[in-house]
């Protein structure tokens, strides 16, 4: 079983995953670690987005599977794993976001990816894909944080509104609410940059040929 066939609501998948928990709850080594190799990549591209500290991604990774492991027993199989392992994270990033302040810096986004290598993936490694991936998550990082995290569950984690609500401790219409106004102050942000940037790079073409 895989991850994605688990997301994707396949009830086989779902069934094994129900079971894979049912040995974690036994402390089954082996079971213990498919759950962290399943969710771990996923879980801290999300944290890197809320955080941006490497060394606060190692340790709140660490915790949230501690802390869930921990509380297997409460674990509630009406929901998927990943959407209670990732309320656990969430918690656990504001936490740390209080005790620091927020790092600046860009990243390229493909560190993250884990497709392997196409056409698409070059055209992507291009200084402006990269460049224009950077001003889209610089702007991405000057929402709120309840903000940015229903952005990141929704467009990089697939997961549906009723899901976040659960992870933000949030009603659905809240959710909704934080994607509306997200994607306005996104669009106010993105635009005027995009249309210098687009100005740029076409100057810059014109000098190169």
């Amino acid at each position: 079983m895989t991850n994605l066939d688990a997301e994707s609501g396949n009830p086989r998948a779902r069934r094994e995953e129900l079971a894979l928990i049912e040995r974690a709850k036994r402390r089954d080594a082996d079971a213990l670690r498919q759950l962290i190799d399943a969710h771990k990549d996923r879980l801290a591209a999300f944290i890197w987005r809320m955080v941006r500290n490497h060394d606060d991604v190692e340790d709140i990774c660490q915790e949230a599977f501690l802390k869930a492991f921990a509380a297997l027993h409460t674990f509630d199989p009406s929901y998927r794993f990943s959407t209670w392992l990732f309320t656990i994270a969430y918690r656990l990033t504001l936490n740390a976001a209080r005790r620091k302040k927020p790092v600046s810096g860009d990243i390229d986004l493909a560190t993250f990816e884990g497709a392997g290598p196409s056409a698409a993936d070059e055209v992507a490694s291009s200084e402006e894909a990269r460049h224009l991936k950077s001003v889209v998550w610089t702007a991405v990082d000057r929402l709120s944080a309840p903000q940015r995290a229903a952005v990141l569950l929704f467009y990089k984690q697939q997961q549906s509104c009723h899901e976040i609500a659960a992870i933000l401790d949030i009603p659905v219409a809240t959710v909704k609410s934080h994607l509306h106004r997200a994607r306005t102050k996104l669009r106010d942000l993105l635009e005027p940059q995009l249309a210098e940037e687009n100005t740029r790079y076409r100057i810059l073409r014109e000098f190169a040929g």
